[in-house]
């Protein structure tokens, strides 16, 4: 099946899997949506990943997480910038989500990153989406 946001497709398997309890998803891999599930590495909302790129159709398997065992740790996901309305801001502009509860990713000349590496990186960039 093709897509035409896959971004869009990586943040709603991941909802959809954090809906249905699985312990891990599986998605179809770009350097993209590497970078963005890295971000949610290390920023504490997922478990980790595997990618798998040599496989026959490359891939990457997210492992979720979940606090005590019964609720996902990631609360919402928010697609902002859309193949149809992209989405910019400049340094002066970058948002906070839930007041700094929450991170935006965003895509920047310095690579993909979180707002407050924006922000201390003094860029801007397009705002892929909302995490908290």
């Amino acid at each position: 099946m093709v897509t035409t946001d896959p971004i869009a497709d990586l943040l709603t398997r991941i909802r959809n899997g954090l809906t249905a309890r699985h312990k891990a998803v599986i998605v179809p891999r770009s350097k993209m949506k590497l970078e963005i599930v890295k971000i949610l590495k290390s920023e504490g909302f997922i478990e980790g990943y595997i990618d798998q790129a040599d496989a026959e159709r490359p891939s990457v398997k997210v492992f979720l997480k979940y606090s005590d065992g019964k609720e996902g740790v990631i609360q919402g996901l928010k697609r902002v910038s859309t193949p149809g309305r992209r989405f910019y801001v400049g340094k002066d502009e970058l948002p906070k989500v839930r007041n700094g509860l929450g991170v935006a990713i965003i895509t920047t000349p310095r690579g993909v990153l979180t707002d407050k590496a924006a922000r201390s990186a003094g860029v801007g960039g397009e705002v892929l989406c909302y995490v908290w």
